[in-house]
């Protein structure tokens, strides 16, 4: 056995530490490689809190998932009926079972307000209108944020992952945008295969790090006359790249065919692919690929479900997207409390605005962006509720209208930031709130 021999403190029981550490026990010991090996498998030291932000591109019909208007005439009514939840006294649509049966897991929103009419992610990313500090780079997305307020859990894994599919219609898919955070703070951005931007092409771990030392050396010589902050930046961002690089944990997460055949079946994965035009696919993998990034450390997960922009055929396809999304989204929930992740890992599914209550000539139902809707689960949060209502015809908010962003305030507490009193300075020295409605939805903290 070799001990390390020298002055050092020593411990309650006498005994000195640098003595307790012994390299090679031979008489079965404690070494230091077995704390070290016990410190990585330790969930203490696993354990995170998350984000998993399910964004319905295109506006989803909150008054054909969520609050079924029974007593409302046929032209608004529509085509579904409402069916019993685990939850007495909830009811939601028949396109959902599966969700119905764990609704004592989640929690409904059927009252969001405060929503801009734009046809993007920004709001839903962010909690912010697409224009507001657009003169000094614009507000941040909530994974930036995060990335910036937190940090990474470890040097391989970014802390936000945007897994949205490149869509015609580019803003239903952005990654969220780092804003006046600036390009280090960019969500990482797989590309559309998972893991294409990993690899490292036939250059070696030694000559990755001998090129990062030269362009450090080239970089040097221009960072007295950077004003802008772009250089240190570009460090940043270079840091974040290499650990990504010389990291296999990512790329592994990204890879589903490390998973069970029954956990894959369990996701489903939303084919046949209909109703995507210029929007983003039912991609049930994704939702898969969210746990497993937030398994290995990535803080704030985003990911574009579907094309919901039904101006036309709007039951047809909510009979396409709905019950692939109650598949997907009851397999995240499940999986994520058997794996003892639930209450770290706040899940929300929303659109950009809600559809309105008249049904048009073609079978369709148009943009309404007085009364949105919400599904949330996870997190620690108060769940087995419907909060809000609207009027008999689905028009507006009657009944405790939530902001949207009291809902990102709430993702913003279930993460470990307080929305109260956190704030980031933005290019000119200015501290700047997360949000200005500060205070996270009471009934759900």
């Amino acid at each position: 056995m070799l001990t390390l021999f020298g002055q050092s403190s020593l411990m309650c029981d006498g005994v000195s530490r640098r003595s307790f550490l012994q390299i090679g026990g031979l008489c079965g010991g404690l070494t230091l490689a077995d704390i070290l090996r016990a410190e990585s498998q330790s969930p203490a030291k696993l354990r995170h809190k998350a984000v998993i932000n399910i964004f319905l591109a295109g506006g989803p019909p909150h008054q054909d998932m969520w609050e079924i208007k029974t007593e409302a005439p046929a032209e608004i009514r529509g085509e579904f009926g409402p069916i019993s939840t685990a939850v007495p006294g909830i009811q939601i649509g028949e396109c959902f079972p599966q969700l119905a049966g764990m609704m004592d897991k989640l929690a409904i929103i059927r009252s969001v307000v405060g929503i801009k009419a734009g046809h993007d992610a920004f709001q839903c990313l962010s909690g912010w209108s697409r224009g507001s500090l657009r003169s000094i780079g614009g507000r941040p997305s909530i994974g930036s944020v995060v990335g910036r307020v937190l940090g990474p859990t470890d040097a391989g894994i970014p802390p936000s992952v945007a897994l949205a599919a490149q869509t015609r219609h580019a803003s239903w898919s952005e990654p969220g945008s780092a804003g006046f955070l600036g390009s280090s703070c960019q969500p990482f951005r797989p590309s559309h295969e998972g893991a294409d931007n990993l690899t490292l092409n036939g250059v070696t771990l030694d000559r990755l790090s001998d090129r990062r030392t030269l362009l450090a050396g080239l970089d040097h010589l221009k960072r007295k006359a950077d004003v802008t902050g772009s250089i240190n930046g570009m460090d940043a961002f270079n840091q974040a790249a290499f650990g990504v690089l010389t990291s296999s944990r990512l790329a592994e997460a990204l890879d589903i065919s490390n998973e069970s055949p029954e956990t894959r079946e369990r996701y489903g994965d939303g084919t046949p692919y209909q109703y995507q035009y210029d929007g983003a696919p039912t991609c049930n993998d994704h939702l898969l690929i969210a746990r497993r990034l937030v398994e290995v450390g990535v803080r704030s997960v985003t990911l574009s479900y579907g094309r919901w922009d039904t101006h036309g055929a709007n039951f047809d396809l909510v009979r396409h997207h709905g019950p692939r999304l109650d598949q997907a989204v009851s397999a995240l929930v499940e999986d994520l409390e058997e794996r003892g992740m639930l209450d770290d890992v706040t899940v929300v599914v929303w659109g950009e605005f809600g559809r309105t209550p008249r049904i048009n000539k073609a079978a369709g139902r148009d943009h309404w962006p007085r009364v949105s809707c919400a599904l949330l689960a996870g997190g620690g949060m108060n769940v087995g509720q419907a909060i809000g209502c609207t009027n008999r015809l689905g028009e507006h908010a009657v009944d405790r209208p939530v902001d949207m962003q009291e809902i990102v305030a709430t993702i913003y507490h279930n993460i470990g930031i307080d929305p109260m009193t956190t704030t980031i300075a933005d290019p000119a020295g200015r501290p700047q709130y997360l949000i200005d409605k500060r205070i996270p939805v009471s009934e759900l903290v």
